[in-house]
């Protein structure tokens, strides 16, 4: 900035000077104004992604080709409207903890209509959130959501990623499909997959065939992508039954957990992992099962870049558990109702729009 200081007699004694003076004010006006527009070009959008594994969300009608029977009022939890609204206003809640974020990624979610049912709970309905839900084939009807503030996200496209399983793996096996949503943020293009790969039920070893195979899937899809747009904007989320240093993140899915060395996949949870941090307590362990992974180009200041990713761990959302310490408050443990939000902690990703 330039300052230029006359006094009006040295004006008015030296008019030769005028010419000058107000060529000076004109460049100074000028630089101000370009300036300016270079600040609010380069300021960045704040947004955040979220994920959570909501624990169960049924409605309480039974599907007479589901396994959903656990979850009517005179199935096993005896689950009834009171404690199906409770649930609702309780994942409202902690949305509002998380900063009630542009998009959301959500797991164990029965069907559309409790999707509806909890956009429209009184401290959600102002923000307008949208909908992408895909019925999968899971025996217990349980699929993966994406929620997202029209206000700022356009989906252009939406597709399921459907995952059959050879007999060799486990004949009659089926699982989650992959979400998969392409719109834009704030109008830049950004790719997002929400995940809820098979459970590590018969043990991790035994039940790694079934998540490898699915992050095979995965992975052609996004090749596919990076293929057709190396600088794509790709967000994967979910609950991956596996932590990231496991088979089916490192090696099937090439996620990198060192930034220095992307070839096209980071992992942004593998810092929390490698801290001994996690958002699923297994027996007073915790662990990272819950995970946002990005491509090369969300780490660089381009269109969209990934910032903090953060575990939601308030003292509300927990049970101090005698034997395994603070441990999520779940819904259910078995049969037994405890009335808690989910069995897994949220985890959030801040992202800035340029």
């Amino acid at each position: 900035m330039i300052y230029v200081f006359l006094s009006l007699q040295e004006i008015n004694t030296n008019m030769r000077y005028l010419p000058i003076f107000f060529s000076i004010l004109i460049i100074c006006l000028l630089s101000a104004c370009k300036t300016k527009q270079v600040a609010q070009t380069t300021a960045a959008q704040q947004f955040s992604c979220a994920f959570y594994n909501v624990e169960n969300l049924f409605d309480t009608l039974n599907h007479p080709v589901k396994f959903d029977d656990e979850f009517t009022p005179t199935g096993e939890k005896k689950w009834n409207t009171e404690r199906y609204f409770k649930k609702l206003n309780s994942l409202a809640k902690v949305i509002e903890g998380l900063g009630f974020p542009t998009l959301i990624g959500l797991s164990e979610v029965e069907n559309n209509a409790v999707l509806k049912d909890l956009v429209a709970r009184p401290l959600l309905k102002n923000y307008n959130y949208g909908i992408v839900h895909y019925d999968s084939p899971d025996m217990r009807g349980i699929d993966v959501a994406f929620l997202y503030q029209k206000k700022h996200f356009e989906v252009l496209n939406s597709d399921k990623i459907r995952i059959p399983f050879p007999d060799e793996i486990e004949k009659g096996y089926t699982s989650r499909d992959i979400l998969e949503i392409n719109g834009k943020l704030s109008g830049q293009p950004l790719n997002l997959f929400i995940n809820h790969w098979p459970s590590r039920r018969g043990g991790l070893e035994a039940s790694q065939p079934k998540r490898v195979h699915v992050a095979n899937y995965l992975k052609n899809r996004v090749d596919e992508i990076a293929k057709k747009n190396p600088e794509a904007n790709i967000i994967i989320t979910g609950d991956f039954n596996d932590e990231t240093d496991n088979k089916s993140v490192v090696e099937t899915l090439s996620c990198s957990t060192n930034q220095d060395k992307v070839s096209l996949l980071y992992n942004v949870s593998a810092a929390k992992d490698q801290a001994g941090l996690g958002t699923y307590n297994y027996r007073g362990n915790w662990n990272m099962l819950d995970q946002f992974i990005v491509s090369k180009a969300l780490l660089k200041t381009g269109s969209i870049k990934a910032g903090e990713l953060t575990i939601f761990k308030e003292d509300w959302i927990l049970y101090n558990s005698k034997k395994y310490g603070p441990t999520p408050n779940r819904t259910y443990g078995g049969p037994n109702y405890y009335g808690g939000y989910s069995d897994h902690l949220p985890i959030k990703l801040d992202l800035m729009v340029y």
